[in-house]
């Protein structure tokens, strides 16, 4: 799809990082110290390299080796048929093959498997294993059960992966899925819960393996349906209409994935799942009363027209740097940005965007991100299009 990532920009970890001397580098261009560094990671010089996640801190979350908070799951089997109708509605593929994220006691699971689905359940609690292979049983085969958190899948720097973590490249062809190009169909479809102490980390970590094409998305458009708390469903779909909202997170997940709510469940319909705790238990235990509130179920399908000629996975780590620019101050007048975030002239810029030199930040919808970056990296007339941050460059090592 793309050439051999032989000159990448230096990756970016952070926009809000303090003052510091800037310096002009060529897009798409790096030194080759650099490029060596980057490689004694084991990583391919002939793939996008995983960008690294500026709102997790030193020691990621999901190198752990075990989960640290409880799991949310359906228990409510009328929710699961309601979800079941939803996701295969008008569907011309009555075998879609669905992932499921920590299935749990397997309510929703048993629900695909009844309307002829194939179900992979991804389940990270040994406890619920035996469980989920039984409902297997008289199925023909269409459930396999892995041991595996999908949510803490192809960590950074991991040579060797125990269960439940698990690499996606030997997940996938163990369960026969193969890559298939990006403009191609939908090659398979996730269900899940994203954990409610670290959705905005998913989040996150989810976009940069979607842009930069790695993890799941090397192998297509992978769909995901996800329920997040309303706080996030609404950052998701917030654009300047509803200001309070509006992020980064709203402008990345808007400009790479068509985002959908799909259905609303209450708290009611779903249990918390402590690891390891005995499926007899789930029914006596006491309510987790802060986290309790509506669900939003929601698709994120990746555009077809996500990659162009001047936003691809090469480059994807300059466009986040441009957007959590932007944001860092977002009231101030994009002009104002645009001084700052590259040596071509503003006034040339706006005038290709058919923006005035009043507007904010705060009143630019996500699409006029992309055709912002766009415009910029097609400057013809400019050998350099980009201004970095010096101290950035060791900190993204």
């Amino acid at each position: 799809m793309w050439g051999p990532a032989t000159g990448i920009a230096p990756r970016l970890t952070s926009v809000w990082a303090g003052a510091g001397r800037f310096y002009i580098l060529r897009s798409g261009a790096t030194k080759r110290k650099d490029f060596q560094a980057r490689n004694r990671r084991e990583l391919s010089d002939f793939h996008p390299q995983p960008l690294p996640y500026p709102d997790l801190g030193d020691s990621p979350w999901w190198v752990s080796k075990c989960r640290l908070e409880p799991g949310r799951c359906i228990t409510s089997r009328k929710s699961a048929e309601t979800l079941v109708q939803i996701l295969r509605e008008k569907r011309k593929n009555p075998r879609q093959l669905f992932l499921e994220c920590n299935p749990g006691p397997g309510i929703l699971t048993q629900a695909l498997l009844e309307a002829g689905a194939k179900v992979v359940a991804l389940e990270s609690d040994k406890t619920f294993i035996p469980h989920l292979e039984s409902l297997g049983k008289n199925m023909n085969g269409k459930l396999k059960v892995v041991h595996c958190d999908f949510f803490k899948m192809d960590p950074d720097n991991c040579k060797i992966a125990k269960p439940p973590i698990c690499v996606s490249s030997e997940l996938f062809k163990d369960l026969g899925i193969q890559a298939v190009p990006w403009k191609a169909g939908i090659p398979l479809k996730i269900i899940g819960i994203l954990p409610f102490r670290s959705e905005r980390n998913v989040l996150w970590k989810l976009l940069y393996d979607l842009y930069s094409c790695t993890s799941i998305y090397r192998y297509g458009r992978v769909e995901l349906n996800m329920f997040v708390n309303e706080k996030e469903y609404q950052t998701l779909t917030a654009n300047p209409r509803n200001p309070n909202f509006y992020h980064v997170l709203s402008v990345l997940w808007q400009v790479a994935c068509d985002v959908k709510l799909l259905h609303v469940e209450p708290w009611s319909s779903f249990d918390v799942c402590p690891q390891s705790e005995p499926l007899e238990k789930l029914k006596h235990r006491e309510p987790f009363e802060p986290i309790q509130q509506n669900l939003y179920f929601i698709r994120m399908t990746p555009r077809k027209s996500l990659f162009t000629e001047h936003l691809t996975p090469l480059n994807c780590d300059v466009f986040f740097h441009m957007v959590k620019h932007c944001f860092g101050k977002r009231n101030a007048k994009l002009v104002d940005h645009l001084h700052s975030l590259s040596p071509v002239d503003a006034m040339h810029i706006l005038r290709q965007i058919r923006k005035n030199e009043t507007v904010k930040i705060i009143n630019m919808y996500p699409q006029n991100f992309k055709q912002l970056f766009q415009t910029i990296e097609c400057s013809e007339d400019y050998a350099y299009k980009w201004m970095y941050n010096e101290s950035l460059e060791d900190s993204a090592m």
